[in-house]
């Protein structure tokens, strides 16, 4: 596999031929989501999130090996990240003012166009499968609340008591958060606990086929069932037979500007690369707005960004080689085969 990196860019070749057939080497980038800075882990919670990010890319890893489609690589993927309390996604997602655990995902086929979404859940172990369960077995591509829960229950995906999801230090974060509300500090000082913390991951096959996926627990100290841009196709997640995006930010910005479909449609509307793409959309349009935040690209020729504009962002890939590549804070470059 030819690949360079360049300011943050994964490049990889795949071969087509003149039948428009795609014979392409399996990939993998993933995300643990942005916004962590120098200072914020210790040496072992760094190393924790590190070795979660290097299981996740071996799951997903394994699937593509095995010659399973994109999509069961992005499953496996996330729900490992969705099992580690490092991430703010399954065990470990954040709590919401009621100090409850809510969580929200979402799943896209890029060769089908498919997709499926589950928001406000609070029971089921892996939001992901959930997901792709709605998009596979139902007519619908969202469902909420307890609703969505009853179809969990139907579709036989594991359920767990809500303490499941509980650690100690998103219920810290919690406290502060209400702390700081209380105290009428300024605005900004609150955005930097509420708003970072998603899971993704984009994936092509050997088919040349992609998908994407997105989980996450939402916003420290939400209110009122607010819902984020990760269970919303077009703004966190999104995936068609040209890209697959996954994002991870400050949500509402990623709604308001379609940030996941905005990235695809100008590679493919005006053939820009990922890199073009994602600084247009995440670097460029969102701070313009006043949000921030970070995705993950990936094109359908292998060509992959990771843009973000934090101070890091859990990140990481793997290609046909099976060797995981990880990094989180801004300046770490991941080390490709053949450099």
């Amino acid at each position: 596999m030819r690949s360079l990196l360049c300011a943050g860019v994964l490049c990889a070749g795949a071969v087509v031929s003149m039948a428009g057939a795609v014979a392409a080497e399996p990939l993998l980038l993933i995300h643990g989501g942005a916004g962590v800075a120098p200072g914020d882990l210790d040496a072992a919670a760094e190393a924790r999130a590190r070795a979660a990010l290097e299981r996740a890319l071996l799951a997903g890893h394994a699937q593509l090996a095995a010659g399973k489609p994109a999509l069961e690589a992005v499953t496996a993927a996330v729900t490992v990240l969705e099992d580690d309390p490092s991430f703010n996604a399954g065990r470990g997602a954040v709590f919401t003012h009621d100090g409850r655990n809510e969580l929200d995902a979402s799943i896209m086929d890029g060769a089908s166009g498919k997709a499926g979404a589950v928001a406000g859940l609070h029971t089921v172990k892996n939001p992901i499968t959930l997901a792709r369960a709605v998009m596979d077995k139902s007519p619908h591509v969202m469902m909420i609340g307890q609703g969505a829960e009853a179809f969990a229950a139907e579709q036989g995906i594991e359920q767990v008591d809500p303490s499941w999801f509980r650690t100690e230090h998103r219920w810290q974060q919690l406290q502060k958060a209400l702390a700081e509300e209380a105290n009428q500090q300024a605005h900004a000082d609150l955005e930097t606990a509420r708003y970072f913390g998603t899971v993704g991951a984009v994936a092509r096959d050997a088919a040349g086929k992609l998908a994407a996926g997105t989980s996450t627990g939402g916003m420290t100290n939400k209110r009122y069932g607010r819902v984020g841009d990760s269970p919303i196709i077009g703004a966190g997640t999104w995936a068609d037979e040209r890209c697959a995006i996954s994002g991870t930010g400050w949500g509402e910005f990623y709604i308001r500007t379609a940030a996941a479909h905005a990235i695809c449609a100008r590679m493919t509307y005006l053939g820009e690369t990922p890199a073009q793409a994602g600084k247009a959309v995440i670097n460029d349009k969102i701070p313009s707005l006043g949000g921030d935040g970070g995705a993950i690209i990936l094109s359908a020729d292998g060509a992959a960004a990771a843009p973000f504009n934090t101070p890091g962002m859990y990140r990481g890939w793997i290609g046909a080689d099976g060797v995981p590549h990880v990094a989180i804070f801004v300046g770490e470059a991941l080390p490709l085969p053949g450099q």
